[in-house]
């Protein structure tokens, strides 16, 4: 996962650099294709994977709990 302080700190060098220059028009073209990029990464936040973290979390020890009283209702089933 990429930290969004350090795109942050990535842009602010970047616009640093460039604020002694004529290049205002490169910084934007910079910027555009830093986020395609990262479009293209397909990235999700620290929350959505901290919450697909819990579902998956909660799911497994719900299905624990079900393969054990599976087993539970086999074993009485057989003699």
């Amino acid at each position: 996962m990429l930290d969004p302080k350090l795109l942050e700190n990535i842009s602010a060098q970047i616009s640093a650099a460039l604020a002694a220059t004529p290049a205002a028009d490169i910084e934007k073209n910079l910027r555009a294709l830093l986020a395609a990029q990262f479009a293209k990464l397909d990235l999700v936040t620290r929350e959505d994977f901290a919450v697909q973290k819990e579902l998956l979390a909660r799911s497994r020890e719900r299905l624990a709990v079900l393969e054990a009283k599976l087993a539970e209702i086999e074993a009485r089933r057989q003699p």
